[in-house]
């Protein structure tokens, strides 16, 4: 790939779904398998054909994601080269790319910053078609957007949210752009035919323009593709994740481990008992517990409660005088520095 690769990703929504957690931190770093969402989506870049070759573009809201979204980069990835843009209001994908558009010259891999994907990029640099758009089969397609492909193979058009389920075949929120230039220009077609849908400027709507402009769209699959969007979908993606990193920590006197799980090394655990599915973030204390299914973040105090399904913040305090293996689990979502006190 002889021109810089530009890595767009949008991160500016507000995070209602994942409500209480996205009151103090932006979606993307909430923990999940014992990293943030934000570090598990890096890690699908590692496949590009020119990894050198790559400047990202963080497109991030305001306050929350522009105080702590460019830090949490600076500290974790300081080799890269990042630009920010603030998507102050919520006017959509198109939109919020088009605040972009100075840095978008060139190609451009676009993926939606709660889309987790396992694919292979590194076709990227011998890539012919104007567009591609990665696409998943699922049952129902009717909450999403899907490509409608010919007998060439050549997408003829997207639709968000359609009616029917004769087309599964649903994009997952990653595409790539040949041009950027090309697709602002779409965008621009887009505005001035005002094309939204529920006051938002989709950017399927504006692939479409490509496509009557004569872009060639291709799709394509990936078999595994991972939501982080809702408190469920986001311990779904846990339990999965550590199952495909077979998660084991290293034994621990008075603790009964049931495989997969992650304890970060700096977490102190006793009197346990952990697992399956189950993420322990750094400097946690945990003890006289029962906990299965759930994660908790930094610096988070459980003891004396039985657990299952749960979403812990980060530094909260979660007590109770239980903690035994045949009590009913709690199911709790607290956001960070919280506390909260289970009576017997």
């Amino acid at each position: 790939m002889s021109a810089t690769l530009k890595i767009v990703i949008p991160m500016a929504g507000w995070g209602t779904r994942m409500r209480p957690h996205t009151w103090s931190k932006p979606k993307p770093l909430v923990s999940v398998a014992g990293k943030t969402s934000l570090e598990h989506l890096m890690d699908v870049f590692e496949s590009l054909p020119d990894p050198e070759r790559v400047e990202y573009v963080f497109i991030v809201g305001p306050y929350l994601g522009e105080m702590q979204i460019p830090a949490f980069v600076a500290e974790r990835y300081p080799h890269i080269k990042a630009h920010y843009v603030v998507q102050a209001e919520m006017k959509g994908q198109s939109h919020a790319l088009y605040l972009a558009r100075q840095h978008l010259n060139g190609p451009m891999l676009m993926i939606f910053s709660d889309t987790l994907i396992e694919t292979d990029f590194s076709f990227l640099d011998r890539e012919k078609s104007h567009v591609v758009a990665w696409v998943k089969a699922v049952p129902d397609p009717r909450r999403f957007g899907v490509a409608e492909v010919n007998a060439e193979g050549w997408v003829t058009r997207f639709v968000e949210k359609p009616q029917d389920l004769d087309n599964n075949r649903v994009v997952v929120g990653c595409y790539y752009f040949q041009s950027g230039e090309a697709l602002m220009a779409a965008i621009e077609e887009q505005f001035a035919r005002n094309v939204q849908l529920k006051n938002e400027f989709f950017l399927t709507h504006a692939i479409n323009i490509m496509i009557e402009r004569g872009a060639l769209v291709r799709t394509e699959t990936v078999d595994t593709w991972l939501d982080t969007g809702t408190i469920d979908a986001t311990l779904e993606t846990n339990a999965y994740l550590l199952e495909r990193m077979k998660a084991a920590p290293e034994p621990r006197p008075t603790v009964e481990v049931t495989p997969p799980v992650f304890i970060h090394p700096t977490a102190e655990v006793s009197q346990a008992v952990i697992g399956p599915h189950v993420s322990i973030g750094p400097n946690c204390r945990v003890s006289q517990a029962v906990i299965r299914d759930s994660i908790l973040e930094a610096g988070t105090e459980v003891t004396g409660v039985t657990l299952a399904h749960s979403l812990i913040g980060r530094n909260c305090v979660v007590k109770g005088a239980g903690g035994r293996a045949g009590d009913k689990p709690l199911s709790l979502n607290i956001g960070d520095n919280s506390n909260v006190r289970v009576e017997a």
